[in-house]
């Protein structure tokens, strides 16, 4: 299955997006997530991964789809964070032009049995792509609702086989000075990376997006293939992936080792815990607009929102580590 075929929808099968957006699905709501406890040492190593707790298949399918209101595919694709194309809002959506897409390849390797190099057709064969409306909640405070077309992520690592050894996956996002004009400036130590220990890449609510509302990413928006990690800070679904490794000890990851005291390697959407900057206890909403004007703060949620279906996952650790 070619990224085309991969990105098609049948016809009938695609809602107008006014009607998209507007529609309220009956769906099994997201329970609350239990309560954080705030204790210990943040800057301490955390614990090895507990031991997984299964969740109920409706529970975590219930995670799939909100019937909040989607924000617009035109404030998506306009209002973005891709320092690689700029430090403004509006940036990427000019500057990422010069992005090319296609050929395509990602480099797979580390701790597993089938390690390579690996066209994005080839990457993505074999699960059928899935529609995943989640919340996408910025560090910065703002928040959007996006329909989001992608494959789980599980689904194509297993693929790679990974070994015993393997507790970490690293995500690192192309790095070319011809095409992104942002690397001429030390904003970061590029190229940009990020890592998700072995039983959050794993889990289902974790997706490797090809497109939003039914179409392929355009290039600020990480085409043509970025992790969403829902429950977690926006930063931490990297864009426009060129490499996976699988790796045996926590990552490099860009934000964490540019200000480690303000971007924690988990990075789980905690308003219990400010941002040594501002508070993270709201957010405001971009939703239901066509000129990107925030909605009234609404409060944020542990985990975005997330927690009955990963609250399990950090069974015992320090919740001041995810800063």
């Amino acid at each position: 299955m070619s990224l085309r075929d991969a990105l098609r929808i049948p016809a009938r099968e695609i809602t107008d997006e006014a009607v998209y957006r507007d529609r309220r699905r009956l769906v099994a709501g997201l329970v609350a997530a239990p309560a954080l406890a705030l204790s210990g040492c943040a800057d301490a190593e955390p614990p090895p991964a507990p031991a997984a707790v299964r969740v109920d298949p409706a529970r975590m399918r219930s995670g799939f789809t909100t019937a909040e209101t989607r924000t617009t595919y035109q404030d998506i694709t306009h209002y973005n964070n891709f320092y690689e194309f700029g430090t403004g809002k509006a940036d990427p959506s000019k500057a990422a032009r010069t992005l090319r897409t296609t050929p395509w390849t990602v480099a797979v390797g580390g701790e597993c049995a089938k390690p390579g190099r690996i066209a994005l057709d080839d990457l993505i064969r074999g699960p059928t792509p899935e529609e995943r409306v989640y919340r996408l909640r910025c560090v910065e405070g703002w928040s959007m609702v996006i329909p989001w077309l992608g494959v789980p992520l599980a689904s194509v690592l297993k693929r790679f086989e990974p070994t015993s050894k393997a507790k970490f996956v690293a995500f690192t996002t192309l790095a070319d000075r011809k095409q992104m004009p942002g690397l001429g400036y030390p904003a970061l130590d590029w190229p940009y990376r990020e890592g998700l220990r072995m039983d959050e890449a794993m889990h289902p609510l974790t997706l490797l997006a090809t497109g939003i509302y039914g179409k392929p990413l355009l290039q600020q928006n990480g085409a043509p293939l970025r992790l969403v990690v829902p429950w977690k800070y926006g930063f931490k679904s990297i864009k426009s992936i060129v490499r996976i490794d699988f790796v045996e000890k926590r990552p490099f990851t860009s934000w964490n080792d540019y200000a480690s005291n303000e971007y924690g390697f988990f990075s789980n959407v905690n308003p219990a815990v400010d941002h040594p900057r501002w508070s993270q206890k709201t957010e405001r909403r971009i939703a239901g607009t066509t000129t990107r004007l925030f909605a009234d703060r609404i409060a944020t949620r542990p985990f975005n929102g997330y927690g009955d279906q990963v609250a399990s996952l950090y069974a015992g650790m320090d919740l001041r580590k995810w800063f």
